[in-house]
């Protein structure tokens, strides 16, 4: 693992939370390899955090370290967390796991807002957010969740980066196995309802921690995407059953379909709570199924691919051919639809 530690950058005290997701385990390595000291608050006991940096010897003089931290609690925060401590950033790749509204409003907003709080106590000027592109048209819990924390770290005072990037490669890789099995690929419609630019973890990852360094992110929201054009579900597929040298089969599903859905649990869950929850994840199916993780023109109210800042060295279609190869696990998202 190359580092940049020669590359003029001044080591910072940085509280990291979310470290253990994927993402926040690539940020962790961006971090580490850069010099600065960073301490991993996270929910209950895991290495994964810790044992993503390892591979870099030289984390362990970073001074690399992890807290169990009740993030829901504020006296935890400051007691388990903080210690006391100064701290100069706080970098977060917190997010619900799930996305129903309880979760939501936990993680995604008061539990961002205590950390933000025991963290301007500890002397923090600066906070780098990893957001989701996809709170630009709000209508599920979670980004009305996300968007008002946004708003609470803007008027915060604090210096600001907020990050939102579009799809993510371990969203778009559930098919993966269906494909080796046979099966043909699912897609909404015809599959060109949606594009997106998909980035990596680790782009994401190295974005988040050099945005410490430039002033040019400070207080601003940045969309951003991966390398290349919009690519849409279609294009995936048939990328898919090129890798695995397969004549492309797909499969088309009706949106009507996911619409009936989430009616039908929508008016059971009424009396139900389960059905409820299950009606909110139909919900963010269909966001997705629907929606192009791209920055949407308010003026048009259409998504614009030339509009979206592509960042990062990795590819989509480059991950997959790793993943097939066996060189790559594909981690899932909660919210990925397939």
């Amino acid at each position: 693992m190359t580092t940049d530690r020669a590359a003029g950058r001044t080591p910072r005290r940085v509280l990291v939370l979310g470290a253990s997701g994927t993402i926040g385990r690539a940020t962790v390595r961006a971090l580490v390899s850069r010099g600065h000291e960073v301490v991993c608050l996270v929910r209950r006991p895991t290495v994964t955090a810790l044992a993503a940096a390892a591979c870099d010897p030289s984390a362990h003089h970073a001074g690399l370290t992890e807290r169990i931290v009740d993030l829901t609690d504020p006296l935890s925060l400051a007691r388990d967390g903080v210690r006391g401590e100064r701290f100069d950033v706080l970098v977060s790749c917190l997010a619900s796991r799930t996305g129903l509204p309880e979760d939501a409003w936990a993680i995604d907003h008061r539990a961002q807002g205590a950390a933000l709080e025991a963290s301007r106590s500890a002397g923090v000027t600066h906070v780098v957010l990893l957001s989701a592109i996809c709170v630009q048209k709000p209508i599920l819990a979670f980004q009305h969740a996300k968007l008002a924390f946004e708003a609470e770290l803007i008027a915060s005072g604090l210096a600001y980066t907020i990050v939102r990037p579009t799809a993510y490669f371990k969203s778009l890789s559930g098919q993966i196995e269906r494909l080796k099995r046979g099966k043909p690929f699912l897609m909404f419609g015809d599959g060109t309802l949606t594009a997106c630019k998909p980035i990596s973890d680790d782009d994401v990852g190295r974005y988040l921690a050099d945005s410490l360094d430039d002033g040019a992110r400070r207080n601003r929201i940045l969309p951003i995407g991966g390398p290349g054009d919009a690519i849409t579900p279609k294009a995936q597929g048939e990328r898919l059953f090129a890798l695995l040298g397969r004549k492309p089969r797909f499969t088309q599903v009706p949106v009507g379909m996911l619409d009936v859905i989430v009616t039908v649990l929508a008016t059971l869950g009424r009396g139900v709570p389960a059905l409820a929850a299950k009606a909110e994840l139909a919900r963010i199916g269909r966001y997705y199924a629907t929606e192009s993780m791209l920055v949407l023109d308010p003026a048009t109210g259409r998504y614009d691919a030339q509009a979206t800042p592509s960042t990062g060295t990795e590819t989509l279609f480059d991950y997959y051919a790793r993943v097939i190869r066996g060189d790559a696990v594909a981690e899932r998202g909660d919210h990925a639809v397939f």
